[in-house]
């Protein structure tokens, strides 16, 4: 996808707005969902009209060193033996949400989260894949989206080994910056012949794809210190590359406490280092899928917006748009048969409801038919940068510019700073839009003026 970076426009539009990897977004969930409304949901999502293959997903939440910057779920400890107690919690919840699916339904696609997934040993990664064999219909092929957040730090070659084995094909490495001095500042010592070494290890095992997580904001970061971690990801060649911006929120995250926030770039050069960084992935011939994320041409992500097949979720863009997401562990979001349901977000929490033979549900959102059209908007322009106005029509029985005509008329502004052409029948995002795409979705958000009163968003840019 072709993007341009329009300073002035990027500089009057960046404010607080959600990534959308929801709609609507988790301000919006009640504790008013119950387990009971969850069970609901899942049972009806086995029957014929509504079934779909499934997406499972689990949160591993332990650390052994904190980054400063982090603003995951995540306990940082180094008495691995947590580890086996938290599993056996584990098994537990997928015991008692497996029983609610049908054990026909194939599971599409999976993913390990953090945390630091490989905080697990071998013997563990085993055991958890082999319950989840148990409990759910995994693929026994490599046609699947099995894929796993890896801390190089973390893992050996052996570790990949073990992985592949039991069924992973898509490896995530965390890397953010490779400069010695801003690796210290935010306390992830990482050698970048470390990272090496293990995308070696995932290439060596015919791994599918690799990704590589960057962040630009970091304390002590400057556009020619970027500029070379940049060059030396891109002379790695992994398959896609994420490029988060830091967003500096101590009163909700207690690890950036620790950040010295003079040491922070300001705003003008973070937004150089974004500029400049667009600029290399794409003469490197990555191409701009979206929100922070670049992809090759002849990767699955690329491939799928180019076919109009890419969707967005909790875990960030992927290639399986049509499954019920089934999430386990501390704090992890489901997604099934339109309704949203999270766990306790603290471990006692989350052992507790367990202990009670509960699922350690504590709050969650059944969609209304205007979630369902104002989600598969924002999901057509976050993934495809475009929103052809007839099969919404047709599957919801609207017209849209009866339906929105407050929205087309924001728009119109949009479309006046080039960001978008509102046509008689659709919505086309231009290459000066397309960064600035969550701005434009935020028009379709009716919970966000609430939300905005109480919850804290990262800038859009």
């Amino acid at each position: 996808m072709k993007i341009q970076f329009d300073l002035e426009k990027i500089q009057r539009y960046n404010q607080s707005g959600p990534r959308y990897t929801s709609y609507p977004t988790a301000v919006a969930f009640t504790p008013d969902f119950t387990q009971a409304q969850h069970k609901s949901h899942a049972l009806d999502s086995n029957l014929p009209e509504n079934t779909k293959p499934l997406s499972l997903y689990f949160h591993i939440p332990f650390c052994d060193t904190v980054c400063f910057y982090c603003a995951c779920n995540k306990i940082a400890t180094k008495d691995y033996s947590k580890a086996e107690a938290y599993l056996e919690y584990l098994y537990k919840e997928m015991k008692m949400q497996s029983e609610l699916l049908d054990h026909s339904r194939k599971v599409e696609q999976l993913h390990w989260g953090g945390g630091t997934p490989t905080f697990l040993n071998h013997q563990q990664i085993r055991g958890l894949m082999a319950k989840t064999r148990e409990y759910f219909n995994l693929l026994d092929d490599d046609s699947g989206d099995y894929s796993i957040e890896i801390d190089p730090r973390s893992v050996s070659k052996e570790t990949i080994q073990v992985l592949r084995d039991v069924g992973f094909n898509r490896f995530s490495l965390g890397v953010q910056d490779v400069d010695d001095a801003v690796q210290k500042a935010v306390n992830r010592i990482q050698p970048i012949e470390e990272t090496q070494a293990i995308i070696d290890a995932c290439r060596e095992n015919a791994a599918q794809s690799i990704s590589v997580d960057l962040i630009y904001g970091l304390p002590l970061q400057t556009v020619e210190g970027f500029a070379k971690t940049l060059q030396t990801i891109i002379a790695i060649s992994p398959d896609r590359i994420s490029l988060f911006n830091y967003a500096h929120l101590p009163t909700l995250f207690k690890p950036q406490r620790r950040i010295n926030e003079a040491d922070l770039p300001g705003s003008q050069e973070k937004l150089d280092i974004l500029q400049q960084s667009i600029a290399a992935l794409v003469a490197a011939n990555y191409d701009y899928i979206g929100m922070d994320h670049f992809a090759k041409p002849d990767d699955e992500l690329s491939i799928a917006q180019r076919e109009g097949k890419l969707h967005r979720s909790f875990q960030g863009y992927t290639t399986h748009s049509d499954c019920d997401l089934v999430a386990m562990g501390v704090s992890a979001i489901s997604n099934i048969n339109n309704s949203y349901s999270q766990n306790a977000k603290d471990l006692d929490a989350y052992y507790a409801g367990l202990d009670n033979n509960d699922l350690p549900i504590i709050r969650g959102y059944r969609l209304n038919e205007d979630d369902l059209i104002r989600r598969e908007i924002i999901q057509q322009l976050s993934c495809q940068f475009e929103l052809d106005f007839k099969p919404v029509e047709d599957k919801f029985g609207i017209q849209i510019k009866e339906y929105f005509a407050s929205e087309l008329e924001q728009l119109a502004l949009m479309g006046g700073d080039d960001l978008l052409a509102l046509q008689e029948d659709s919505i086309q995002i231009t290459p000066k839009g397309r960064l600035l795409i969550r701005n434009i979705c935020m028009v379709f958000d009716a919970y966000l003026k609430t939300q905005q009163s109480n919850q804290r968003f990262s800038k859009t840019i």
